[in-house]
């Protein structure tokens, strides 16, 4: 049977055998197997509730329903852990005091240590790195930008450009990267797509390409909002995509830049707020972030006899360690492990998919799994339309005999 109609026929014979349930007795329904298996991890299907009112849908709007999890985990069954997991024979890995993390190689894309990877926490301006892969994507890096008092006025961290500066995109993408400006990502999402919805548009579009399932952009600086969401697991996959472009790796790497003043305001400088620059060897950069309601979020790349590993940590706090010193505890303990320890793999987008056109139909269960675990798309010109009309049929079928057989007992 092809693989299109297997699941719509399965929920139909489930559905069913659900109905007869309630004509032959609850051991049917009992028996009957489920067919979509979600994950039980706490925290995986949603981040927790809010602390304030950062995600409130606007007026007249519904908050988004949660998004769907996928039957298996994207990157390997034991990304599917509700606990930490290592490779067979490992020691344990070092106590570090955050909800979730992924230790992984940015070269072959293997998970070596992972906490509840898959589960769903807010981002904080770890998002950053979605909007900055797309930006050292897609835009030349000597095209210019004026700034704007909008850009000026936006809520949270800000670097400092304002109404009449006059910026290269390369200067951007450096303040937005190193030191987290939300100005600068404002300016940016207009300058990809014209407007903050198009922009979370091309960002949600580009997610599910890569296979980065957890993930829901509700604003392109990583503010909290209605429904946004991302893991440890689709942080590391997309910071692991963005160091492969040039752009993107100068500017988490880079300690300090000048950008132009603005009006009355000379040149000022900028500099990088992750620690782990000149303070450990081989380190690369990555990606700080914090609200009130993700708490601290934090990337940490570096490089070591040869090899080049990444720590995403979220919902962690300052003290009694900082983020960035868990970090280099979990970065120390991967490169202590043999070349090829794996746990699992980080996703990717199919070879030859140009990120953030528009995607193919997703598959039944929200993502196929390739051989290396990473969702990929699916492939064909199947039409959803025609296995679910399928699957209606045998349900009515199926009932109306549901039906029959009950009223010959009474």
């Amino acid at each position: 049977m092809p693989a299109a109609l297997r699941l719509p026929l399965a929920v139909a014979v489930s559905t069913v055998l659900l109905l007869l349930g309630a004509v032959t007795g609850p051991t049917a329904a009992s028996a009957a197997p489920a067919v979509l298996s979600q994950q039980s991890c706490p925290g995986v299907a949603a981040p927790a509730r809010p602390v304030d009112e950062s995600e409130a849908p606007r007026p007249g709007q519904a908050a988004p329903d949660p998004l769907p999890v996928p039957a298996h985990p994207v990157g390997g069954d034991a990304m599917g852990t509700c606990g930490t997991v290592v490779p067979s024979g490992a020691p344990a890995p070092p106590a570090v005091g955050v909800q979730s993390y992924v230790l992984a190689d940015l070269d072959s894309g293997a998970v070596l240590a992972a906490r509840v990877p898959h589960a769903r926490l807010r981002p904080a301006s770890l998002l950053k790195t979605l909007t900055g892969l797309l930006v050292a994507q897609d835009v030349p890096m000597d095209q210019t930008v004026v700034g704007t008092q909008e850009d000026a006025n936006q809520e949270g961290t800000r670097v400092g450009i304002g109404p009449g500066g006059v910026y290269t995109i390369r200067q951007l993408l450096d303040g937005m990267l190193m030191a987290s400006g939300n100005d600068i990502a404002y300016a940016l999402s207009l300058r990809l797509t014209g407007s903050v919805p198009a922009t979370v548009d091309l960002m949600n579009r580009t997610a599910a390409q890569i296979g980065a399932l957890d993930t829901r952009a509700a604003t392109p600086s990583g503010l909290d909002g209605p429904g946004q969401s991302s893991s440890a697991y689709d942080l590391a996959s997309i910071f692991r995509l963005g160091m492969a472009h040039e752009p993107f790796a100068t500017a988490v790497g880079t300690k300090q830049i000048t950008l132009p003043g603005w009006g009355p305001n000379p040149p000022f400088a900028v500099d990088n707020d992750n620690k782990i620059l000149g303070r450990y060897p081989g380190a690369l950069g990555g990606k700080t972030g914090f609200t009130d309601d993700a708490r601290h979020t934090y990337i940490g790349a570096a490089q070591r006899n040869g090899r080049r590993l990444v720590v995403v940590l979220m919902h962690g706090e300052q003290t009694p360690v900082p983020m960035y010193e868990q970090g280099i505890a979990l970065l120390d303990y991967g490169f202590s492990l043999p070349p090829g320890a794996a746990v699992g793999q980080l996703a990717q987008p199919p070879a030859g998919t140009t990120l953030g056109s528009t995607p193919a139909a997703p598959s039944p269960a929200g993502a196929t799994s390739s051989d290396d675990g990473a969702a990929s798309p699916t492939s064909g010109t199947t039409n959803w339309e025609t296995p679910v009309a399928i699957g209606a049929v045998v349900v009515l079928g199926l009932v109306v005999l549901a039906a029959r057989m009950r009223r010959r007992r009474r």
